[in-house]
C-alpha cells in the first residue's frame, strides 16, 4: 500500500498549507543543523535487561534517557537537531515462531538450540519491549520530523530456515555454524510505527509510505535546503526499491538520505551478516550490494546512506553511476556493556546494553564546501567519545582490535566533506528565488 496526499477537501487544504511550509526557504543564518542517528536499541528494551527479571538495573531507562536528550536538543526546543533517524532493531524479541506469509509459501522453521534460547517467541515483547519503545519515541512525537525503520528483530518472527540449519557442532567463533535466521511479518512494527500510528499519521513532513509504513519518506528543511529522507525495511524487496524510486521521481532535485538497517559491515563491505542473509533464504529480498546496484547508485539525488545492524563503525564513499559521491556510514553500539560491568554483571563476553552511545551528525552548510561533523555521544556518560578517557580501553579490543588508538577514535569522530554537494543541489535558500 502506497500512501500519498489524501484527496478529501479538508485534508487537501491541510496538505497544501504543509507543502507551503516545507517549500519555504530556511530562516536566514540557519547554516548549521544536526541529524540525531539512533542505532540499534534492542538491548535497552530487552525484557531480560530489566530489574523485574533480576537484572541489576532497568536498561530501558537508558533508552528513555537517550530519547529525552534528543527531545531537549531539538530545534523546536531551542537546540539544533532537525531530524531523527532510528536505524532499526528497536526491540529484541518476537511473538511468532514463523510468520504466516513465509509458512504459506513453503518455508519451514527448524529448532536451533543456541539461538532459540535467546530469541524464543515471547509475549513479553508486547508486554514490556514494545511499550518501552513507544514510550521513548513519544518524547519526540509531533516535535520533529523522524524516521523509524524495522530491523530484523522488529519482525513478528525470526526463525532458522530448514535449508540452513545449525551445524551438529557449534563453534562460537564461526557464526555460520549457528544456521541462518530469517525475519518475517511486520504486524508488531506497524502497530507502533506504522503509517497510521500517531507518530506519523497526518504529519505534513511524512510524505509517503509503503507496506503500511515499513518503508517511509520524510521531508525536512534545514541549512537552507529541503532534504528528502527515505527509510527502507530490512533487506528491502524489489517492491520497496521501486516505491523508493517513485518517491525520488516525485521529489526531483532534493538532496536525499537513505536509511536502512543492514547495509555494510565494520570493514566497510556491502555484505550481509552470514547468520541472517535475507536474499540467500528468500530471493524476494535484496542483499546490500543489490540495493546499491538497483537503487542507490542509480539515483543521483542520494548522497548519504545510514545503517546499523553490524556491530561496530565504518564509513566509505563511492561514486554513483553519475560520478558523484555517496557517503555510507555504519554505526551500531549494541554490544557495548560497560554499564553492565559498572553494575557488577560478571561475564566472559560483554553483556550488550549500548551504554547510551549514539551519533550526532552536524551539517555546516555555510562554507563553499559543506561539511558533516560526525560525533559519537553517550547520553549515559554525558560525554563524546573523544572526551572519554577510558573509551579505547572499554571498547577497542572487542570492536576493532587491529586499529591504533588514534584510528579507533577516528571511527567515531570524523568529518565528511560534501565536495560535490553544491554542484548537484545548488545553493539552497541562499540562491535568489
Amino acid at each position: 500500500m502506497t500512501r500519498f496526499a489524501p484527496s478529501t477537501r479538508k485534508l487537501a487544504l491541510a496538505a497544501a498549507l504543509a507543502l507551503t511550509a516545507l517549500t519555504s526557504p530556511a530562516r536566514a543564518g540557519d547554516d548549521r543543523f544536526t541529524i540525531a542517528v539512533i542505532p540499534d536499541t534492542q538491548n535497552y528494551v530487552d525484557y531480560t535487561h530489566q530489574k523485574a527479571e533480576g537484572f541489576p538495573f532497568d536498561a530501558n531507562a537508558l533508552f528513555t534517557e537517550q530519547l529525552q536528550y534528543i527531545a531537549d536538543n531539538l530545534e523546536s526546543a531551542g537546540g539544533d537537531i532537525a531530524f531523527v533517524a532510528g536505524l532499526g532493531d528497536v526491540w529484541q524479541h518476537q511473538t511468532l515462531r514463523i510468520d504466516p506469509d513465509h509458512q504459506a509459501r513453503g518455508f519451514k522453521a527448524v529448532p536451533n538450540p543456541v539461538l532459540d534460547a535467546h530469541f524464543a517467541p515471547t509475549p513479553k515483547v508486547a508486554a514490556v519491549e514494545m511499550p518501552a519503545a513507544r514510550k521513548g519515541y513519544e518524547l519526540l512525537m509531533g516535535k520533529v520530523p523522524l524516521s523509524v525503520i524495522p530491523g530484523n528483530h522488529d519482525y513478528d518472527a525470526m526463525w532458522t530456515d530448514s535449508r540452513f540449519p545449525p551445524a551438529a557442532k557449534i563453534d562460537p567463533r564461526d557464526m555460520s555454524t549457528l544456521g541462518m535466521l530469517h525475519p518475517g511479518g511486520l504486524d508488531n512494527f506497524r502497530s507502533v510505527f506504522g503509517d497510521q500510528s500517531p507518530f506519523f499519521k497526518g504529519r505534513p513532513w511524512y510524505v509517503a509510505s509503503h507496506d503500511g509504513g515499513a518503508d517511509a519518506a520524510q521531508i525536512f528543511t534545514a541549512g537552507g535546503y529541503r532534504f528528502l529522507h527515505i527509510g527502507l525495511q530490512f533487506d528491502a524487496p524489489d517492491a520497496s526499491l521501486e516505491w523508493a524510486a517513485s518517491v525520488i521521481r516525485r521529489n526531483p532535485g532534493l538532496p536525499t538520505i537513505v536509511s536502512m538497517h543492514d547495509y555494510m559491515d565494520k570493514d566497510g563491505k556491502r555484505i550481509p551478516n552470514p547468520m541472517i542473509d535475507g536474499h540467500a533464504v528468500d530471493p524476494q529480498d535484496n542483499s546490500p550490494q543489490m540495493i546499491w546496484d538497483k537503487l542507490i547508485s542509480k539515483h543521483d539525488q542520494i548522497f548519504l546512506v545510514l545503517c546499523g545492524h553490524e556491530h561496530g563503525q565504518a564509513m566509505r564513499t563511492d561514486a554513483n553511476d553519475f560520478g558523484h559521491q555517496v557517503h555510507q556510514v555504519l554505526a551500531d553500539y549494541q554490544d557495548r556493556g560497560q554499564t553492565a560491568k559498572d553494575a557488577g554483571v560478571k561475564s566472559d563476553w560483554p553483556v550488550g546494553i549500548g551504554d547510551g552511545w549514539m551519533r550526532l551528525m552536524t551539517f555546516d552548510m555555510a562554507g563553499k564546501v559543506p561539511v558533516i561533523k560526525v560525533r559519537t555521544y553517550s547520553t549515559h556518560y554525558r560525554k563524546t567519545s573523544l572526551d572519554t578517557p577510558q573509551y579505547v580501553a572499554w571498547y577497542k579490543q572487542h570492536e576493532q582490535p587491529g586499529l591504533s588508538d588514534k584510528d579507533y577514535h577516528g571511527m567515531d569522530d570524523f568529518s565528511i566533506e560534501l565536495s560535490d554537494f553544491r554542484k548537484r543541489f545548488g545553493g539552497g535558500a541562499r540562491v535568489a528565488h
